[in-house]
């Protein structure tokens, strides 16, 4: 039998062969005072993809959500492009960016949302040592806005051939990610 990878796989239990193709790489939990972010460096070039689970929270002050900024190998050229979908129950938007300086994860919780509540998102970064194409990624995730949630479905796209060695993550309105957000990095066998 062949494992399922992916967003997909990572929210089943029980089965042995879904969790022996995942590896954990590192994992970060944000301390006392928040931390502005979050770089998973050295990343091995042994595993077929990534995945990176989130569970986060912002200080933004303007808004109930925040996004991320995810960037590779310390790129902030425009060398990045991102296509969204939202879904809120009621109806769906999206939009795409080409040339920014970052992919986008979506969403997390921000300073002015339901106090403690913490948004959640799976990554996943396909043939990220392959240097022979662009990188690209999905994101699901998902976030209580106040009592109403909102889903997202998120992809991306890095204009590089290079192998992925290093990833860094900020919030992309707030200054800073709120004590006890959480960042888990997996390599995915292939």
């Amino acid at each position: 039998m062949t494992p399922m990878l992916g967003i997909m796989a990572s929210s089943i239990s029980g089965s042995k062969a879904v969790t022996s193709s995942y590896e954990s790489i590192a994992t970060t939990t944000v301390g006392s005072g928040g931390t502005s972010t979050i770089t998973f460096s050295s990343i091995p070039a042994t595993f077929k993809h990534l995945q990176i689970r989130i569970l986060a929270r912002s200080n933004y002050a303007v808004q109930l959500q925040d996004y991320l900024k995810l960037r590779y190998n310390s790129d902030s050229g425009a060398n990045y492009a991102v296509h969204n979908l939202l879904g809120d129950g009621t109806s769906a938007t999206s939009f795409d960016s080409t040339s920014t300086t970052s992919n986008w994860i979506q969403r997390i919780s921000a300073a002015g949302a339901t106090a403690s509540a913490f948004g959640g998102a799976v990554v996943d970064i396909l043939d990220y040592a392959n240097t022979n194409k662009y990188k690209t990624m999905r994101n699901l995730g998902g976030v209580d806005n106040n009592g109403s949630g909102r889903i997202y479905l998120t992809s991306g796209l890095w204009q590089s051939t290079s192998a992925i060695t290093s990833i860094t993550i900020t919030p992309g309105d707030g200054t800073s990610f709120d004590q006890y957000s959480s960042f888990a990095l997996y390599g995915i066998k292939g």
